[in-house]
């Protein structure tokens, strides 16, 4: 335990090979016009994987980085929407599923504006795009500018903002509702267990899934979670991914998609600025998100934020990672930001005396160590966590968390995500966001952000 606790700064030669491992990942896993998350489980392009990849590539190539962003967005929908997944035409249908056979997105989305040429997936994930697209061009705004990066992509993300504020406020009190547990990125996490019941699962034997011959069963989600997965998706499709029309079983107000959405709002602010247009409208969506991220998920009584079920209006009273993401949203009052950190310090989650953040609650009777999202630690929440400390004046524990982040992205080659109570790595390796927040923090650093 004593080690785990350990900060300070690694020997110089370290985080040369460290960063030149995290650049071999970042080449290895591109495409030629965006990065996949690895070869194997992921060989496509995914929504805020990309968003992660490019805030890493900014300091390998900036103008990499954004065209890793315009590629994805290439794909955007007509009505605003970010498909979660962009599929590549070149990968073997059933490497993966669900594919662009089962989406069919350029018919079941036809009404939608859905891309006629590109295939993608018909649900989103979490908006982190614009807050990327600003930090790309802030690493070389001369570069930026000359290439019109900002001004090709401001109309892009407003439209992505605009079509979740209009088309997703399923609750009508002014935040976005997920339909689909894969949305929010927390994929498997016991927060839905109780949502998914509701859900009649698709028969047995009316899909193939594909990630089992990736990765072990005891790491993925059970056969009963993703047949209500494959449900809720085949029936958004076949009401032509309508949000208006569609009877969503599963409809859910989630803290980190929206504390997300609002530093995505400010960064698209900053973004309009920049190319001459009026950023009023995103900060005023920004400050009113906040109101009802407040209003709505702030469980005082526990010390969290939670989720919220459009079903009958509850909270859902679990300790979960997207709990505690909004610790970066800028105006939070002070109390809120302490009762915060002390939940994320205290027993639920240990931070400081396990590796990284936990995905859900270590003392939760559906805890497991292994399991996808179901208690695992993840890097790329990590690494929100981490902002989210520094932007509290948490500067100590960031710092300990980074070097904790290091250490664990170096040790296990990548991993798509940890056991936190060991710091095996589990799921796959050479895991590209893995590898692009590990060259964030090594350059984060050194130029003292």
């Amino acid at each position: 335990m004593t080690a785990l606790l350990e900060t300070g700064v690694q020997h110089t030669s370290h985080d040369d090979q460290l960063r030149a491992a995290a650049i071999r990942v970042l080449l290895d896993n591109w495409t030629g016009t965006g990065t996949v998350p690895s070869r194997s489980l992921y060989p496509h392009q995914w929504s805020w994987d990309s968003a992660f990849i490019a805030i890493g590539l900014r300091h390998l190539s900036p103008r990499r980085a954004q065209q890793e962003l315009e590629s994805l967005l290439s794909a955007q929908w007509h009505d605003g929407r970010v498909p979660h997944i962009v599929f590549n035409p070149g990968v073997p249908a059933q490497a993966y599923f669900p594919g662009p056979g089962f989406w069919r997105s350029s018919t079941a989305g036809r009404d939608g504006g859905a891309p006629a040429v590109a295939q993608t997936s018909g649900i989103v994930q979490p908006p982190v795009h614009a807050l990327a697209a600003w930090l790309v061009h802030r690493a070389d705004p001369r570069e930026s500018d000359r290439r019109g990066f900002l001004r090709r992509v401001h109309g892009r993300l407003d439209a992505w903002h605009r079509y979740l504020a209009h088309n997703r406020d399923l609750g009508g009190h002014g935040l976005v509702a997920i339909v689909h547990p894969w949305e929010p990125g927390l994929d498997n996490s016991p927060c839905w267990d109780a949502p998914l019941r509701r859900v009649r699962p698709a028969a047995a034997g009316s899909f193939r899934r594909a990630d089992l011959e990736h990765s072990a069963p005891a790491d993925r989600p059970t056969d009963l979670d993703y047949a209500r997965y494959v449900r809720l998706a085949t029936d958004y499709r076949d009401h032509g991914y309508d949000d208006a029309r569609t009877p969503h079983a599963f409809r859910v107000e989630d803290p980190g998609f929206n504390a997300l959405l609002i530093a995505s709002e400010y960064a698209l602010a900053d973004i309009a600025e920049a190319v001459g247009a009026d950023p009023a409208p995103a900060r005023a969506r920004a400050k009113r998100l906040t109101g009802a991220l407040l209003d709505r998920l702030w469980d005082g009584e526990r010390g969290v934020f939670a989720a919220r079920d459009l079903y009958d209006d509850r909270l859902l009273p679990v300790f979960a990672v997207n709990g505690l993401l909004p610790l970066g949203v800028p105006g939070l009052p002070a109390n809120v930001i302490s009762a915060l950190v002390a939940a994320a310090t205290g027993e639920h989650f240990r931070l400081g005396r396990v590796h990284l953040v936990p995905s859900y609650d270590l003392a939760g009777a559906e805890f497991d160590a292994n399991r996808y999202w179901r208690g695992p630690s993840w890097f790329n929440t990590a690494w929100l966590i981490h902002h989210g400390l520094q932007a509290a004046g948490e500067t100590d524990r960031a710092s300990r968390l980074r070097a904790g982040f290091l250490r664990d992205a170096r040790a296990t080659g990548f991993a798509e995500y940890i056991d936190p109570l060991t710091g095996t790595g589990r799921g796959i390796r050479d895991f590209s966001w893995t590898a692009a927040l590990t060259l964030d923090l090594l350059t984060h650093h050194e130029d003292g952000r």
